[in-house]
């Protein structure tokens, strides 16, 4: 059984200040994979969809996720949804098993009451500059909360997964001399370019993905 405790030390240095969002990521992310029976994935074996937004409370909740499950931005295994919600789907990417699991609400709620929240974030200041007694009670609260009381965890469905390959294939832009992916490469008259440089000569910004 993975305990989200064992890697509470760890996301607090990757995540650099505390605070109540990213022990529920680890949480969440901790009952998902005791839920699916796998363990932290070290290369692709699973994918997380993270149901985060931009600009909004408790983003912090994603280096919990991260941290405990294995699934990171930099392996590529883990997709924002951009709902502005805190659920997690996780899938076993061999079987497409999947299941989702998210904060319950009046957790959530319960949180926002908080002086943390109310007395400090809210007010504008920093994470990093909330006492020490104000914060670390929050985090206790979300870190020792018995699962039912903190988590709804749905059953386990099937979830299809479309396979794409990492590319290995990459050339040097033509106008500003660095790496791009193959993919990425542009063609503007006979060089061939990044997008960022593709942009400064047409003055025409390609879409970016949102999820």
């Amino acid at each position: 059984m993975i305990k989200a405790n064992d890697f509470y030390e760890h996301g607090l240095a990757l995540h650099g200040h505390k605070c109540p969002a990213m022990p529920m990521g680890l949480r969440v992310g901790a009952a998902a994979l005791n839920a699916l029976g796998v363990e932290r994935a070290a290369d692709g074996q699973l994918l997380a969809l993270l149901e985060l937004g931009e600009d909004h409370c408790a983003t912090c909740f994603a280096d919990g996720v991260q941290m405990v499950t294995g699934c990171t931005f930099g392996k590529g295994n883990i997709k924002k949804l951009h709902y502005g919600k805190w659920g997690v789907t996780l899938i076993e990417v061999a079987s497409g098993r999947a299941v989702r699991v998210t904060p319950k609400a009046e957790a959530m709620l319960a949180n926002k009451q908080t002086a943390f929240f109310k007395d400090y974030r809210e007010k504008g200041i920093p994470a990093s500059k909330v006492p020490l007694e104000i914060v670390q009670p929050l985090v206790d609260r979300v870190m020792s909360a018995p699962d039912e009381q903190l988590l709804t965890v749905g059953p386990i469905f099937e979830h299809p997964i479309e396979h794409h390959a990492h590319s290995f294939a990459g050339l040097v832009c033509e106008i500003c001399g660095e790496m791009v992916v193959e993919g990425y490469a542009r063609l503007v008259g006979e060089q061939r370019v990044c997008i960022p440089c593709r942009e400064r000569i047409t003055g025409i910004r390609e879409p970016r993905s949102a999820a």
